[in-house]
């Protein structure tokens, strides 16, 4: 069981400042897509809020999608996906300009994505220009991205605090259309092929209260 720390009376920075980066390194299809990208994480909670920070260097980066819901998975993207039961997870998908794609699922095609009004709720800051398009950027990127998200994200489930919550969870690097295609995940994934969408292989955490 791995515990995420609650953090109170700090701004964001100091908080992240306080926690070691936890690197985002699991190569799942090295034969297929041998590219890493160098990807660590951070993540806390308040109470209020989950807070959590991708730090990313990598040899190309673009984001065309620039609405919310879109195909991020296509630009230079992080993904955090969690699962509160057994009943379903939640994929928080954002590219490297801020744009988020958030989904409920029973299963990878059964799905209900998240209304604007509780996308509107997701904090998101990136060191890039947010909302502006990138075509592709070649080079040494470094680009960093938070997340500030309440528990009314997990639309279909009735968390009012993240304090105390047991969950399941993983996160992800990807960028299906970038010049090397990449697909990195927190914790090791043993399928044929590169899938995200399995709650099987995402490890136990505990928010603490």
């Amino acid at each position: 069981m791995i515990k995420i720390a609650k953090i109170t009376g700090l701004s964001a920075e100091e908080a992240f400042a306080s926690l070691a980066p936890v690197q985002l390194a699991c190569c799942n299809w090295p034969e297929q897509y041998h590219y890493s990208p160098q990807v660590a994480f951070r993540m806390y909670h308040t109470g209020e809020r989950l807070m959590l920070r991708f730090d990313v260097a990598e040899r190309h980066t673009a984001a065309k999608v620039t609405k919310d819901n879109g195909e991020v998975w296509t630009d230079s993207c992080v993904e955090f996906f969690i699962a509160p039961d057994n009943s379903m997870y939640y994929n928080f998908e954002t590219n490297c300009i801020g744009t988020v794609l958030l989904g409920a699922h029973k299963s990878r095609d059964e799905a209900e994505h998240a209304s604007a009004e509780v996308l509107s709720h997701i904090g998101r800051e990136t060191s890039l220009p947010k909302g502006e398009a990138i075509e592709l950027a070649e080079g040494d990127n470094r680009w960093s991205l938070t997340l500030s998200i309440p528990p009314t994200a997990l639309f279909k489930h009735d968390i009012s605090d993240w304090s105390g919550v047991g969950a399941r969870m993983n996160l992800y690097k990807c960028g299906d259309n970038l010049p090397v295609p990449h697909f990195l995940s927190w914790q090791p994934i043993d399928t044929p092929t590169p899938d995200f969408h399995r709650p099987e292989f995402f490890a136990d955490v505990i928010f603490e209260e």
